[in-house]
């Protein structure tokens, strides 16, 4: 899809050229100046009566009349230089890119020198130039009869610049449809998306990775000994699942960094169960596991030189004769037993035997992400997910890529009352809920007490993974929060 050239003059056949402008900058300059000489100064008498604006996310459209080869000049404002970052470019790019899809232009070029900023590499730009093609078009399928599904516009994208930049715009796209990947999964409906669909997709994805993989079934469960996995699934007719492939990228005795993510399909709370309008989105309850999924899957295009486990177990949270109710005693792959005082707390269940079989396959470290407690929320909004840790180090990596990628992390605190708040059951070794204070913190906590002392971070982005506004990168609904930062963490990834 993507070709990069360096004259600009030579596009005889783009619909839409995209220019990066600036509302700092003294003169016209670059390729810039060269289209207006082009047009004979009319562009920089189009700046001077605001008829094109320099203004952040201002977006300004001209027709060429046959002026130049491009048909259209798609002029996008960027604000003060001094301001500029990787996220906000992103966002501007976005914003064009989702204007170009609206106009259903089937060809698209960028003059990729004109976003040129100290404070963003050019390679970065490229990358985010391609991500936001493939996310900021990205539509949500629906079931009516009147169908939104259509063919993609956009055919071909031209890069001029004078870098090399081939490889970060192969890379952006890779990161843009592992996005896409993830938003997909989140966004379908729970009767379209069964455990066994969630673990479906990713197989499909490992063997089109030349992956080892395995996927556990209740019989291999029962045999193990994953009572808290199993504990959760009882209420459904739905099987539980659990995934785990291997990547091995690097050298063979090399550590491994295990993804875990929590795929609970469908989310009722069991018999502490959800209010209606608590329950009507829980369809999204397994986001921390499509991230894991769409991490995969560039992992799997990229091919790093790292190595890499990634575990998803899957399974519904319902109501039935056979689900688990508060009181009940369960005991999980760690010989730890648990005592279940909240049903709607299942998640945790879940990952503490997915992360008790990442350490008994050779994790090195985990990484587990969950949509797993309103409370996070209420403490860092739908923008910022939280994260809890054992270990600076491994938390210093993850937000070092968080930030280069955007995506906006907060640690938690680990103090040991919090700690002490998961074990005050009378009856097992721990409480899965210990009540509404501070449970973003005693619900990462939880997992963390199955990690152990392998370096372990938990993130929680029950507030970040489903959005009721649109962005410029994006509809309402799914984000695919956490995919860019997982696969950049998985790329990088070594043991410190």
């Amino acid at each position: 899809m993507f070709t990069t050239k360096v004259d600009w003059q030579r596009a005889n056949h783009d619909e839409a050229l995209i220019i990066g402008v600036w509302s700092d900058r003294k003169k016209l300059e670059g390729y810039v100046k060269e289209i207006d000489e082009a047009f004979n100064g009319h562009i920089t008498q189009l700046f001077k009566e605001g008829d094109i604006s320099t203004s952040y996310k201002a977006l300004s459209k001209l027709h060429t009349f046959g002026i130049i080869g491009a048909k259209r000049l798609y002029f996008i404002g960027l604000g003060r230089k001094q301001d500029s970052s990787y996220e906000r470019i992103r966002a501007a790019l976005g914003k064009v890119v989702k204007e170009i899809d609206r106009d259903q232009r089937e060809s698209v070029s960028i003059l990729l020198d004109t976003f040129t900023t100290e404070n963003v590499a050019i390679e970065q730009m490229a990358h985010a130039f391609s991500e936001a093609i493939l996310s900021a078009s990205y539509t949500i399928q629906h079931y009516k009869e009147r169908s939104n599904q259509r063919d993609v516009w956009l055919k071909a994208v031209t890069v001029y610049t004078k870098e090399e930049v081939n490889r970060a715009l192969q890379e952006g796209a890779v990161f843009g449809a592992g996005l896409n990947t993830a938003r997909t999964l989140v966004n379908t409906p729970a009767n379209l998306l069964t455990p066994s669909d969630l673990i479906g997709t990713a197989v499909e994805l490992a063997i089109s990775s030349d992956m080892e993989y395995e996927v556990l079934e209740r019989a291999d469960m029962e045999k193990l000994g994953m009572g808290a996995l199993l504990a959760v699934s009882q209420g459904s007719v739905e099987p539980p699942k659990l995934f785990v492939a291997k990547y091995t990228g690097g050298e063979k005795d090399a550590p491994y960094l295990a993804l875990v993510g929590k795929g609970v399909t469908f989310d009722a709370g069991g018999y502490s169960i959800k209010t209606a309008t608590g329950m009507v989105d829980m369809k999204s309850d397994m986001g921390g596991a499509a991230a894991v999924i769409g991490a995969l899957e560039v992992i799997g295009k990229l091919r790093p030189q790292t190595n890499l486990l990634f575990v998803i177990p899957a399974c519904e949270n319902l109501i039935n004769g056979a689900a688990m109710k508060p009181g009940d005693v369960i005991t999980s792959l760690s010989g730890l037993t648990i005592e279940v005082k909240n049903t709607d707390a299942e998640g945790r269940l879940l990952l503490a035997d997915a992360v008790t079989y990442a350490k008994q396959l050779g994790a090195h470290a985990v990484v587990d992400v969950a949509t797993l407690t309103g409370g996070v929320s209420v403490a860092l909004g739908d923008c910022t997910t939280g994260a809890v840790t054992n270990d600076e180090t491994l938390y210093h990596q993850l937000k070092q890529v968080a930030a280069h990628e955007g995506e906006l992390l907060w640690l938690l605190p680990s103090h040991q009352p919090f700690k002490d708040m998961i074990r005050t059951s009378d009856v097992a070794d721990l409480t899965n809920s210990s009540g509404r204070l501070g449970h973003a913190i005693t619900g990462g906590l939880f997992i963390g007490t199955f990690a152990g002392e392998t370096p372990w971070v938990h993130l929680d982005i029950a507030g970040t993974a489903f959005s009721a506004r649109p962005s410029d990168l994006g509809p309402k609904g799914a984000t695919g929060v956490m995919v860019r930062t997982l696969a950049r963490l998985a790329m990088q990834w070594q043991a410190e």
